[in-house]
C-alpha cells in the first residue's frame, strides 16, 4: 500500500522549491508508479504552491469519494481512513507555507514602502 497523495504532493513541493534529491524524487516516482494519473499526476507535475493547493485538494475528494465507497470491513479500510487523515494534515501544512510566503511578500511590500518614506527619491 502506498499513499499517493504525499509523494505526489513531495514531488510537487521539490517542484516549487527546487528540491534537487534525486533518490527521495526516484522514491516518489517509484511509489506513483502505474498511479501518475488525474490529480495525483497534476500535484506530481506541480510548479506553484497555488498548484498545489488545487491539485492536493482534488486528490482529497477522491480518496474521500474512495474511503466513503469502501466497506468497513474491508482490510484495506483502516488504511484508507489513515491516509485520508494524513493527506488533510498535509493539506493544512500547504496552506500554512502558502500563507507564510504571503506573509513574507507583504513585509517586503511594508519595508519596501517604509524605506521609500524614510529615504524618499526625489525626481
Amino acid at each position: 500500500m502506498s499513499c499517493y497523495e504525499i509523494e505526489a504532493l513531495r514531488l510537487g513541493l521539490m517542484n516549487v522549491l527546487g528540491t534537487e534529491d534525486p533518490a527521495a524524487r526516484e522514491h516518489a516516482e517509484t511509489e506513483l508508479e502505474g498511479h501518475l494519473t488525474g490529480p495525483i499526476e497534476a500535484l506530481a507535475d506541480a510548479d506553484s504552491l497555488s498548484a498545489i493547493e488545487r491539485h492536493l485538494d482534488a486528490a482529497l475528494v477522491d480518496l474521500e469519494e474512495e474511503v466513503a465507497t469502501t466497506s468497513s470491513d474491508d482490510p484495506e479500510y483502516n488504511y484508507l481512513r489513515g491516509r485520508l487523515v494524513a493527506v488533510r494534515d498535509a493539506e493544512r501544512a500547504v496552506h500554512r507555507i502558502t500563507a507564510q510566503g504571503e506573509s513574507v511578500l507583504s513585509g517586503l511590500g511594508e519595508a519596501h514602502d517604509v524605506l521609500h518614506e524614510t529615504f524618499p527619491v526625489e525626481d
